[in-house]
Parts: structure tokens; sequence; C-alpha cells
């Protein structure tokens, strides 16, 4: 078992959304093929990692990004634990990575959550070309590169001028292998309609999101705005909206929306995944994989999406149950509610083979191997 060395230079510990879940998860699984030990910031609860150290040596400033006096801590990490491999989580560190690979004669890992470069261009940033050639420059340093979706993957295989031979996708994951059982769905729909005073009848929706993140609120107010009014109009169709996540604009949870529900921050997701039929991903920008549409689909939702909001999830793996419509074309999207009300199946066992943390870290983990 090789020793591995990564850096993630944010906290993430204890994971409570996606981008966090996407290094603590992943770390939790891939542990138990590599001896790990992570470098990151101080402000990370090390209690909260599983099966791996975490050393809270990086500074919670903005300057750490440009500190070379890193570069010496990390050396020294590598040469007491006989560190073969060192591996960043995104492009950011791709300067001190490709430094310490020279130096300490180690393999590269970048462990990719997005194309960084073209999602910080989609969210309208100036300098996002800057960072794409920074981002490109660190890919073609490194021995492996993880990306988390398909799409991504041939992206930068054409974009980047790097070798498909060093590249595996490495997705988003979740932590059960099949779907959950049918009598725990039923008490978790009891439980939410009980609570919000759901009728049988009434077909559950459900979006969450931490709205803090542009893409969340865009996506927010699109069901506010848009989806629902048109919902509205569809005859003899019965539901309510949920929406569950953090920092729901006041100006937004204080008006009255037909039909909709705002929970807020709710200290269990799960429970609501499971009590609803149908999950509304109207996300039309940002990168990457959506990981709350991961979720939804694992515990066995039909889920509404737009195409952007559905990258890295293959229809095929969904037996059914993943309805895409064009991008912004509302109205194809409430259509495709309706029908999803109506689709009754199970998510299939080809699913969780790619989506399943213990399976998925074990291919990176052998990928890495055997390079």
């Amino acid at each position: 078992m090789a020793t591995i060395v990564s850096i993630a230079s944010y906290p993430f510990l204890p994971a409570k959304v996606g981008g966090q879940k996407n290094v603590a998860l992943f770390y939790k699984y891939f542990c138990r093929y590599q001896h790990l030990i992570c470098i990151s910031t101080k402000k990370n609860d090390t209690s909260a990692a599983e099966g791996y150290q975490v050393l809270n040596i990086l500074s919670n400033s903005k300057l750490r990004y440009i500190n070379i006096f890193y570069f010496f801590l990390i050396k020294k990490i590598i040469k007491e634990n006989k560190a073969t491999h060192l591996m960043i989580e995104h492009p950011y560190y791709g300067w001190l990575a490709v430094l310490v690979k020279k130096f300490c004669r180690v393999k590269l890992i970048i462990h990719s959550h997005n194309i960084e470069g073209m999602r910080w261009k989609a969210l309208g940033k100036w300098w996002w070309k800057i960072l794409w050639r920074y981002e490109k420059f660190t890919h073609q340093y490194a021995d492996y590169n993880l990306f988390i979706s398909g799409e991504d993957k041939r992206y930068a295989i054409e974009n980047f001028g790097i070798k498909e031979s060093s590249c595996i996708t490495m997705t988003y994951g979740i932590e059960w292998e099949t779907v959950p059982p049918k009598n725990e769905i039923l008490r978790c729909s009891e439980l939410i309609r009980e609570k919000y005073k759901i009728n049988n009848d009434e077909i559950i929706l459900l979006f969450n999101g931490a709205f803090n993140y542009g893409p969340n609120l865009d996506g927010l107010k699109k069901i506010t705005d848009i989806i629902n009014p048109k919902l509205q109009l569809k005859k003899d169709f019965r539901y309510k909206i949920i929406i569950c996540g953090k920092d729901i604009p006041v100006d937004i949870s204080s008006k009255q929306y037909p039909n909709i529900i705002f929970a807020g921050f709710v200290d269990d997701v799960t429970i609501y995944l499971k009590a609803a039929d149908i999950f509304l991903n109207p996300i039309s920008e940002g990168g990457g994989i959506k990981t709350k549409l991961v979720e939804a689909l694992g515990n066995n939702l039909n889920a509404v999406s737009t195409s952007n909001g559905a990258i890295g999830i293959h229809p095929d793996y969904c037996n059914g149950k993943l309805f895409i419509s064009n991008d912004n074309d509302w109205e194809q999207f409430a259509n495709l509610v309706i029908e999803a009300s109506n689709y009754k199946a199970d998510m299939p066992s080809i699913y969780f083979d790619n989506f399943y943390w213990g399976f998925t870290t074990k291919k990176a983990a052998a990928f890495i191997k055997q390079g």
C-alpha cells in the first residue's frame, strides 16, 4: 500500500455541502486502498476524518496559496512518511505541486472537481482565461488526472493536450449500494407529509442546495418565478414543492408562493430525499456534476433536470428515472415534471456500480497503483 500525501487547501471537515463531501467521502473510501495523509487548513475538525490523518498546518489566510515556505514543510512530511505520491484538490496549488514533484521525486495526482476555468467563465469572471491556462499547465505536469465526469475528462484531453492514459473518471458518489428499503421511504414520506400538512394525493417535489452559491439561487428563482406558475396551469396536477437549504434570501422565503414550502436548513436532508417523489434540478450554469442530483437518484427519486444540470450522469444508468429538458426551456421542464409523476421504476444496480464510493475509489486506487 503506497503512501499518498494530499493537499486540501480549504476547510472541508466536518463536511456539510457538496464540495466538502466530495473531498471527505473520497478520502474516507480511498484510504481503504492507499495510505493517506492530508495536509489542510487550521479550520478543519480533524476528529471528523475517517480512516486517514489530517495535518492542520495551512494558514486560513488567502495568502496561503502563494506561501513558498510550504514547499519545505511538505517536502519534510513526504520524506518522513516515505510518500510516493502527492495529490492536490483542484489546480490552485499547481505551482507548489510541480515544485514538490520535481524536487521530491514523487508522482503527482490531481483530483479535479470541475474544469475550473470554464466554471468561472460561466459565472462571468473576467480572469477565467488566466485560471484556465494555469489549470492546463497543472494538468500537463500531472501523472494521474482524476476528473469528476466523463465530459470533463474528454474536455481536458482535447483542450489541455494530456494523454488519455493519464486520466480516469472519479465521480462524486453515494455511500449506499442499493435503493433504500420501501418501508424506510414510506416512513419518511409519512413524517414529512404530517409535518407540512401535505395530502397523500399531492406529489412532493424537492429542491435543495446552499443558496449562497449563485447557480443554486438562480435555480430557486426559476422555481418560484417560472416553473411553479407553469405547474399551476397543469390541470388536475396536485403537488407541493419543498425547498431545503441554508441562506434562502429573506425576500424570497418571506413571500407566500402557492404550493411552495420553505423548509430552510434541515439537520438531515436524507429524510426529505426519501420522502419526495420528484427531485427538481433547474440548474443551467456552473460546472461539474451536481452532487444533489446524484444523491437524489441514489435515493430512488425520479428527477427532472436541465441538460447542463445532468452533466456526468448518463441516462442509461437511471432506468428512465432521469428526465432531461433543454436548458432554459421551462415549458418542457414543467411537462417533464408531469411525466415523471406518472413513472414508476427502481434505480438499477448499474447506477450504484458507477456512483457508490466503495466501487469508484477502488477503481481509482487500482488506476494509480498500476501506473
